[in-house]
C-alpha cells in the first residue's frame, strides 16, 4: 500500500528546468485554484471537517494550509528576484494550521486568495528570464537553491494536497 501522506509521491528535484520543465511546472501552478475547487466540489461541512488520513489535517485545513503555503512562495519568489542571495524564512506550518482561521474559516477566503495569488505568481513566472531562474537562496534547512527548484516545490505542492483530497473522496466514496 502506498503512503498515504504522498498519494502523488514525495517531492524530488533533478533541476535545473529545461524551457519545456518550466512552462509544465508553470501551466499546472496556474490550474491548481481550479483543480482545487474540482477536489471541493459538492462536499459538505462534515466532509470538510474529515482529516484525509489518521493524525492529519482536515479537509479545510488542507485548502487553508495551501493558501498558507503558497503565499510564502509567492514572497519567496519575490525576494529572491530582489535580494541577493536571501536566506528564506520558514514557518510553522502545522501549528499555523491550527490557528482559528486554519481550522474554521470558510473555504471560500482561501480559495479567493489563491485565485489571485496564482493570477500574480503565474503573470511573474511567465516573465523570467533564464538568468532570473537561475537566482539563488538558501533556505536554512535544505540548503542553497535557485528558482527552477522552488517553482518545481510548488508545482508538485498543490497536487500533492490536492490528492489528499481526491484520495479521501475516493476512500469514502464521496
Amino acid at each position: 500500500m502506498s503512503d498515504p501522506r504522498y498519494p502523488i509521491g514525495k517531492f524530488t528535484f533533478a533541476g535545473p528546468l529545461n524551457a519545456d520543465q518550466r512552462a509544465a511546472a508553470i501551466e499546472v501552478i496556474e490550474n491548481t485554484p481550479l483543480e482545487l475547487r474540482k477536489a471541493l466540489r459538492g462536499l459538505a461541512d462534515e466532509q470538510l471537517a474529515t482529516p484525509y488520513r489518521d493524525g492529519g489535517w482536515t479537509v479545510r485545513q488542507l485548502v487553508h494550509h495551501i493558501a498558507d503555503s503558497h503565499i510564502n512562495a509567492y514572497c519567496r519568489f519575490r525576494l529572491t528576484l530582489t535580494e541577493d542571495n536571501p536566506t528564506i524564512k520558514p514557518y510553522e506550518e502545522k501549528l499555523w494550521a491550527e490557528l482559528a482561521d486554519g481550522t474554521a474559516a470558510p473555504l471560500g477566503l482561501s480559495l479567493a486568495i489563491l485565485d489571485a495569488l496564482h493570477a500574480r505568481l503565474s503573470m511573474l513566472l511567465h516573465s523570467l528570464t533564464d538568468d532570473q531562474f537561475a537566482r539563488p537562496m538558501t533556505h536554512p534547512s535544505s540548503g542553497q537553491h535557485d528558482l527552477h527548484w522552488l517553482l518545481a516545490v510548488y508545482a508538485w505542492h498543490g497536487p500533492h494536497h490536492i490528492a489528499h483530497i481526491t484520495a479521501l473522496r475516493e476512500a469514502r466514496g464521496w
